[in-house]
């Protein structure tokens, strides 16, 4: 499989093409399989990972901490906070609270 890629400005360059994670973590009874289709993508070549807090309250940050363990690395990880926690403070713990759902000391983007 070839991946198209992309820049932003002079950062390193990363798959155009990501995979979303709306609807995943709803379903305790799903995440494995989630978890494993977002390894599968990643060992294709998708490997910017896009999730959100909201995205079923933070479930599916939690599946995508799952689903990257082991490859941190090879993955460009993209996260956002709801949009009252989009200023000062309220920010910064969303963000520390989706890492530790995700399992993760940094965000890409």
């Amino acid at each position: 499989m070839s991946v198209t890629m992309g820049r932003f400005g002079d950062q390193q360059a990363v798959p155009a093409i990501g995979q979303g994670t709306w609807y995943m973590g709803q379903s305790s009874a799903h995440r494995s399989q989630e978890a494993a289709a977002l390894r599968a993508g990643v060992e294709l070549g998708l490997t910017v990972i896009d999730t959100a807090e909201m995205y079923a309250d933070g479930g599916a940050e939690e599946v995508v901490g799952e689903a990257i363990r082991g490859l941190r690395d090879r993955v460009t990880l993209v996260s956002k906070v709801y949009p009252w926690h989009a200023g000062g403070h309220k920010m910064r713990e969303a963000c520390e609270a989706s890492l530790r759902r995700l399992k993760s000391d940094y965000l890409d983007l």
